[in-house]
């Protein structure tokens, strides 16, 4: 080969990786540099297998989870996020983009897909209550694993549906029969979840901060079911906060996207007013009937309301941002 054309080849290159380095430098802040798709082996149980720990029951299927690797060098921090009875949805882009910004690395588990589920507002019953926790604990021994991620700041957020699994998966209890990562989230943020189940010793729960955010018109999943719970926890001297907005629909971090009106989830099943809790032998039972809890209950209504509120939405992120700046000791 021509020494010139040599000269001339290695210029073109060096041209190349200096244009690619010049890109790389100006990414906005919110974008990862690097995505991948994981598959995670889990777990399709009724809620009475989940809470007898009778893992050889469950159906085994595959579920996915989205890893974005936000800017930054060496073994970053992580928020996972699991969505609610909708599936993912924008509003969990939102708050991607601004974990990813504060160079926060991001895992979205999609629980649904895998199961060949797209919603199940209108019929609960299409998966027990406590899936999403094994699919959270496989998340988690993913994550920890892995050559990008800090296993000491892995913190676990959810909404709704997710928001009750985020909640629930701080318990003792569970973790022992099911988290098998040989590590523990770093902190709990569920968003709206549903309180109105009580585990047998659901108060203890792993020495790591919850900070729950609700909203006082909620009646989907109302607060005062999570008001009741987070007392008991104060009482065992546990590290809990619940935030409650006022003027804030189910989903009101939806704000974040400019949402600003509140519709009726029509035909979406909410157990507003029923009162369950876990009996012998794992079942969920209908405390107000003291007969094993289904979605047929007469405590199961319908139709509540969602929507978002852009002014505590951006209460709500900053609240979120503050506490993760702090627990992460980001700069």
């Amino acid at each position: 080969m021509p020494t010139a054309f040599r000269v001339a080849m290695a210029l073109c290159i060096s041209t190349l990786f200096a244009g690619l380095g010049a890109n790389a430098q100006s990414l906005p802040k919110e974008a990862a540099v690097r995505t991948e798709i994981f598959p995670i082996p889990s777990l399709t149980l009724s809620d009475q297998q989940f809470l007898s720990g009778d893992a050889a029951a469950g159906k085994p299927v595959t579920v996915a989870g989205e890893f974005r690797v936000a800017q930054g060098n060496g073994k970053l921090p992580v928020v996972v996020l699991m969505h609610g009875s909708s599936g993912v949805g924008a509003t969990t882009e939102a708050w991607v983009h601004e974990f990813n910004a504060m160079g926060i690395s991001t895992f979205v588990i999609d629980g649904f897909t895998g199961r060949g589920l797209t919603v199940v507002g209108p019929n609960q019953a299409l998966l027990g209550r406590l899936n999403l926790i094994v699919d959270i604990y496989r998340s988690l021994d993913i994550l920890a694993k892995h050559p990008r991620v800090d296993p000491d700041r892995i913190v676990l957020m959810g909404f709704s549906r997710g928001g009750q699994a985020a909640l629930y998966a701080s318990l003792d209890r569970f973790n022992k029969l099911w988290n098998k990562s040989g590590v523990q989230f770093a902190a709990y943020i569920p968003f709206y979840p549903d309180c109105s189940t009580t585990y047998q010793t659901d108060t203890e729960i792993a020495a790591r901060p919850i900070r729950i955010f609700h909203g006082t018109p909620d009646d989907y999943n109302p607060v005062k079911s999570c008001k009741a719970f987070v007392e008991r926890l104060k009482e065992a001297k546990r590290d809990v906060v619940l935030t409650e907005y006022p003027d804030s629909a189910h989903g009101f971090d939806s704000g974040l996207l400019g949402v600003n009106t509140v519709t009726v989830s029509t035909g979406a099943q909410t157990a507003r007013n029923c009162h369950i809790k876990e009996g012998d032998g794992g079942v969920l039972m209908n405390a107000d009937t003291q007969a094993p809890f289904t979605y047929k209950d007469v405590c199961i209504e319908l139709d509540p309301h969602v929507g978002g509120n852009p002014t505590t939405a951006a209460e709500s992120r900053k609240a979120v941002v503050d506490f993760l700046q702090a627990l992460f000791k980001l700069g």
